[in-house]
This record gives structure tokens, sequence and C-alpha cells, in this order.
């Protein structure tokens, strides 16, 4: 299917106001699409379901499913414009955002100071009026931006639009296989990745790489770990560590996997249920979506035992496997209204400064400002 066709067959699902979803994986030139014939509101019930997930921070709230059997399947290579579209007037007052994100900090530094946990993750919602509110020009200009990103435009008449490039692995299983990463500290890309990184960003990213291991250990019949890298997405940088494995289903279902992971301390915090019910209570607003997750669920993949492609015989042997990319909903937005809300924010440890953390989401505000200039 040709690129126009492709994103014309989107426009009139919008245009209908009927559930989709478009996206595109990390290193990939394939853009795809899920278009849901009806505008009925599914929801996850065990995680035994195929289709596109789209799941709340808070963990209590239903997911979203865009069912594969009630749903059309296309796709189309990402052929993608040079030409940004203008789109953003930025009319902000950013010194009262400052003092409230800035208290917040605080806040939270005394609730670590006072023993109630270690680290937490705090946001804020940044609003921008939009002077054009076609989300597939934002969605084309996230494509050609942000090609090592998962990059997604979902929508659902009933919930809302939301549009995203995240950096961030959830998980990935092919069958029992399974990776993940943990990925904390922050800073400004300034033109190379060689950097050193303060105790309070490892320390931040130890925190991450502890949990995930914590969590999936008992479940798991082996389990690697790398050493931390530094990498780059799009105009800062962070540190990360791959974590790959097993994954036992008689010890732990995949939803129990995936309760036992989300949310981790890359958006919540540890302990995770004490530093979610201090966000939850103390932020200024309704994360919704923002630091949950999303992507495809037990989609059926076809794998060959033989990568020589000449070997008749043994490509005849071929296993169907489960496949599930799920990842963290993080460097994204909701359009509503002419305005592009825009989701950012860090994590806080003991050694955290509430002037660099406002620093560091305005640099992580500027990564989604861009497409939109």
């Amino acid at each position: 299917m040709t690129s126009d066709v492709f994103f014309e067959q989107i426009q009139q699902q919008l245009n209908k106001q009927l559930p989709f979803v478009v996206y595109r994986k990390p290193n990939d030139h394939l853009v795809k699409a899920m278009l849901q014939n009806t505008d009925l509101l599914h929801n996850v019930s065990d995680y035994t379901e195929k289709g596109f997930v789209f799941a709340p921070f808070d963990d209590s709230k239903d997911a979203i499913l865009i069912p594969m059997e009630d749903s059309e399947i296309i796709a189309c290579d990402s052929i993608i414009s040079n030409e940004l579209e203008k789109s953003v007037e930025n009319t902000n007052c950013f010194e009262a955002e400052k003092q409230m994100h800035m208290n917040l900090v605080k806040k939270g530094l005394d609730a670590i100071k006072e023993g109630k946990f270690q680290k937490v993750v705090l946001s804020r919602c940044e609003t921008v009026d939009l002077l054009k509110t076609n989300p597939l020009h934002i969605f084309k200009n996230l494509l050609q931006h942000y090609p090592t990103a998962f990059v997604n435009l979902w929508y659902h008449p009933k919930v809302g639009l939301w549009l995203g490039a995240t950096p961030e692995t959830l998980l990935e299983v092919e069958g029992s296989r399974f990776k993940t990463m943990a990925l904390a500290g922050t800073q400004n890309y300034n033109g190379t990745i060689d950097v050193t990184w303060e105790n309070k960003e490892k320390e931040e990213q130890q925190f991450v790489t502890d949990f995930i291991v914590d969590s999936l250990k008992a479940s798991v019949s082996s389990l690697n770990v790398s050493k931390a890298i530094t990498v780059k997405a799009g105009n800062v940088i962070h540190l990360k560590t791959a974590i790959s494995g097993i994954l036992d289903f008689k010890l732990l279902n995949f939803k129990q996997v995936l309760k036992a992971l989300h949310p981790t301390p890359a958006v919540c915090g540890l302990p995770k249920e004490k530093a979610k019910e201090f966000i939850l209570k103390n932020e200024n607003y309704y994360r919704e979506f923002y630091t949950g997750f999303l992507g495809e669920l037990n989609l059926q993949e076809k794998t060959s035992r033989n990568a020589n492609r000449r070997n008749v015989e043994n490509n005849a042997y071929r296993a169907v496997k489960n496949v599930s990319n799920l990842y963290v909903n993080l460097r994204c937005m909701k359009i509503s209204e002419q305005k592009a809300h825009i989701y950012i924010g860090g994590g806080i440890t003991k050694d955290s400064k509430p002037e660099a953390e406002w620093q560091e989401t305005v640099a992580k505000a500027a990564v989604m400002k861009k497409v939109l200039q």
C-alpha cells in the first residue's frame, strides 16, 4: 500500500470518529495501523486478548484494547516529507509552572528524607495552543525526527487522541523469551554520548535495574543483565541497561508479569505503592495514560527454524508464536480542543535539586515541541 492511500484511510477513520492506532516500532521502516470497525470501548480482561493495548499509569484502572478480530490491519513504508508542519503557538507563562513544579519536587524530597520512599517520579502537564490540529501531520513529524523510538497515534472517540515517541520498552515477549530495559537518568544531548554521569543519575538507574530484576527473577528460568550504556533519545540522553531471559509461565501468567513490572521506578518510584500513592495525591493533574504502557498484545508471528530460505524442506517447519511488544508511554501528548497537552517528568532521589529537575522537564518538553514548531 502506498503512503498516500495508507494515510488517506486513517484520515477517513478519524473523520468517521472510529477508534484506531497507527504506529512504527523502533528502527523499523514499516508503519502499521489497526482500524477498529465499531466505536465500542473494549477493555482488557486477562491479557490473553489479541490486539493493541493502551493502559493507564494507575494500574487499578482498566486498560483499553483495539481488538484484532474487530479491526482492519493495514501497513506502508514510512516515506515521510522533510517539511515540518507549523502548528503551535506557545503562550504559556512559565514562571508560575516553574514554581509549582519546584514546590512539588521539594515536597517529594521532604518525603524521601522522612523515609517514605527512596525515589519518586514527579511530572507536570504543559499546554500549548495549536494553530493547526491535524494529528496526522504531527505523527508524520514524529516519524521523521525519532527513528529509534516507538512512534504512535492512538484514538478512541470515547477516550481521546494521544501521540508519542517513546524511547522506553516495557516488555517484549516472543513465545517465552523476553526483553526489557531499565532507562533512567537524563542529560541534554550536546553532540556526544561520551559524558560523565553524576551519582544521582547512576543511583536512579540502579534503582530501576534492581527493581526489574527483583520483579522478574522468581518467574524466569534465565536472566541476563547488561552493563549500563548511554543512549540518545531526541535532544536528551539516558542511561540504559538491557535485561533479557526466558519466562516460566507456570510460575506467573502474562498479566501477573505485567503487574509485577508496571509501573516501574522509572515512571513511579520505589517502593512502588508508596510512591504511586504520593503521586496520585500530590501531582497537580491526572496523568491518565502518560507513563502507562501501549503496544502489540499477543499477535501471532511465524518463525522458521532455518534462516536459509533456499532450504525448502526445513522451512516447512515453522513455529507460530505469540509476540507482544509493549512500551512505556513517555514523550507523549494528548490533543484536544486545539491544544496539545504535553507530559513530562523526572525521577527524584535524595540528591535531586528542584531547579535542575525543572530544567530536565523543560528539555524533555522540547523533544515534543520540536514536532509542533
